[in-house]
C-alpha cells in the first residue's frame, strides 16, 4: 500500500532487528514471497511445525495493505452459510462455513497467546443499512448466523444511531465476533514473533524468478541473490506481478483511499462510535470507518483508479465523513493515504498450486486481516502434512480474466455509475 502527501498515523520506522541478511545459496524448507499478514502467519505456523522458513519482501514489513488497511477484523466471507453450502456442497461447504466463522478468533487469540503489543477493541462490527433492501439483506444474514449460535443481532434505527452517532441509517447488523486493531502494529508484531520462532525475514529483496530442478525451487532476487527451497508460497495478493505466469491476470487491483481526522475532543468521542465498533455501510461503493487507538476517526473507501495527484482526490471521503457526521465539518483531516487491494471475479479467496510445492493465495475481499491470519495456519499445515483437508478452499487452476487489460476500465465505469446510484438513494 503506497502513501501520499503525509505518512499514515501508524507509520513508524521498521526496527533493524526484523530484517536479516540473505546469504546467497541458502537452503530452506519454505520460501515465502511477501511479508504481509498472509506471509508472516504462514511463516510463523510453519516454523512452529518444524520447517525452516525464509520470508522475502520487495519492501518493508507493513509497507503494503497488511500494515495500512482499515484495521477491521471481520469474520465470515462475502457470502453467507446457505450460499456456501449450496455452491460447495454439504461437506466442503460446512467446513468452509466453520472456517469463516473462526477467522476473527484467529487474530485475537494470536494477540492474546503471543502477547502481541497491538492496540485492539473487540466490541464487534456493524454492517449499516441505508435502504429497506439492505435492511432485509441484514435480516437474512442475521437469521443464518444466529441459527449457528453466532453472537450477532439486528439493530433498529435508534440502536444504530446510538452505537455509531452517524446519520442516515435505517438499522443494521452487529457481529460481536469482530473488532478493530492497529494494522501496522499487528503486522510488525507478527514479524517480531515469527523472527523469535526462527523465521528469517529479508527486506528489499524483490523475487524475479522461480525455477525448479530435481524437486527443489531456486528463488532468485533482483539483487542477484539466490536461495533453494523445497516449497514456495507466493503471498503478494494485490502486488502480484509476472512471477507466476497468468496469476496477476486473475485479479483486478483497485485503490483504496483513507483519511484520518485530528484526535476527537472528549465530547465528540463520547457520541461517535462510543463502544469502539467498526462500521461498513451498505452502499454499492461502501465506506468503512473506526476510531484509532489515539482517538481519531479513520474512514476509507474506493478511490480513483489512477494514482492520486492532490488532496482533492480524497474529497469524496471528506464528503462522506460530513454526510455521516455533520458535527465533524470543522475538524481537520490530518492524514490521507491510499493503497492497492485485489478483487477476484467471484469475490472469494483463491488458492492455486500450479506445480507441486508452489502455492499462491490471492483475494482478501475486505476481510484480509482475519482471513489471511487463519489461512496462513492452514497453508502451513498443508505444506507440512500434504493433507489437502487442511485447506478450507479447494485448490483451483489459474484462470486469467478474459480481456484483463480492459477490466479496470470497466471497473472504473462501474464505480462511477454506482456512485451515482448511491447518491440518488440518499
Amino acid at each position: 500500500m503506497a502513501t501520499a502527501f503525509s505518512d499514515p498515523i501508524w507509520r513508524k520506522p521498521q526496527t533493524a532487528s526484523t530484517f536479516q541478511s540473505l546469504p546467497n545459496g541458502e537452503r530452506v524448507d519454505l520460501a515465502i514471497v511477501g511479508g504481509g499478514i498472509m506471509g508472516l502467519s504462514t511463516a510463523l505456523h510453519a516454523a512452529r511445525l518444524g520447517l525452516s522458513v525464509q520470508v522475502l519482501d520487495a519492501g518493508e514489513v507493513g509497507q503494503g495493505a497488511s500494515g495500512l488497511n482499515g484495521g477491521q477484523v471481520i469474520p465470515g466471507l462475502k457470502y453467507d452459510p446457505e450460499w456456501l453450502l449450496e455452491h460447495f456442497g454439504p461437506e466442503r461447504g460446512e467446513a468452509l462455513v466453520n472456517f469463516a466463522a473462526s477467522t476473527a478468533d484467529a487474530v485475537f487469540e494470536l494477540i492474546r497467546d503471543e502477547k502481541l503489543a497491538v492496540p485492539f477493541v473487540r466490541n464487534g462490527w456493524i454492517q449499516a443499512a441505508h435502504t429497506e433492501a439492505a435492511l432485509k439483506a441484514a435480516a437474512n444474514r442475521d437469521r443464518q448466523w444466529h441459527a449457528r449460535g453466532a453472537d450477532v443481532r439486528l439493530l433498529d434505527a435508534a440502536e444504530i444511531a446510538a452505537k455509531t452517532g452517524a446519520q442516515g441509517y435505517l438499522g443494521g447488523w452487529l457481529d460481536r465476533r469482530a473488532g478493530v486493531i492497529d494494522p501496522l502494529a499487528y503486522t510488525s508484531e507478527l514479524a517480531r514473533v515469527a523472527t523469535a520462532t526462527g523465521v528469517r525475514i529479508a527486506g528489499h529483496q524483490k523475487v524475479v524468478r522461480l525455477d525448479k530442478s530435481a524437486g527443489v525451487w531456486r528463488v532468485s532476487t533482483e539483487n542477484g541473490v539466490q536461495l533453494q527451497a523445497k516449497a514456495v508460497v507466493l503471498a503478494t495478493n494485490a502486488y502480484t506481478d509476472g512471477l507466476i505466469p497468468g496469476l496477476a491476470q486473475t485479479i483486478v487491483p483497485l485503490h483504496s483511499f483513507q483519511i484520518a481526522t485530528a484526535p476527537l475532543s472528549p465530547d465528540l468521542a463520547a457520541t461517535i462510535l462510543p463502544e469502539g465498533q467498526a462500521v461498513s455501510d451498505s452502499r454499492r461503493i461502501l465506506v468503512y470507518y473506526r476510531k484509532s487507538a489515539d482517538g481519531r476517526l479513520v474512514l476509507g473507501g474506493r478511490g480513483r483508479m489512477a494514482l492520486p495527484t492532490s488532496a482533492g482526490d480524497w474529497a469524496h471521503l471528506e464528503r462522506a465523513l460530513v454526510r455521516l457526521y455533520p458535527v465533524l465539518s470543522g475538524v481537520a483531516i490530518e492524514k490521507r493515504w491510499f493503497g492497492r487491494v485485489a478483487m477476484t471475479p467471484d469475490h472469494l479467496p483463491h488458492i492455486h498450486e500450479p506445480e507441486k510445492g508452489l502455492l499462491a493465495v490471492v483475494g482478501c475481499q475486505g476481510r484480509g486481516v482475519g482471513l489471511m491470519t487463519a489461512l496462513g495456519e492452514r497453508i502451513a499445515g498443508y505444506l507440512q502434512s500434504g493433507d489437502a483437508r487442511q485447506l478450507p478452499f479447494p485448490v483451483s487452476p489459474i484462470r486469467p480474466i478474459p480481456f484483463h487489460p480492459f477490466r479496470q476500465v470497466g471497473v472504473a465505469a462501474t464505480i462511477a455509475w454506482y456512485r451515482l446510484l448511491d447518491a440518488l438513494e440518499r
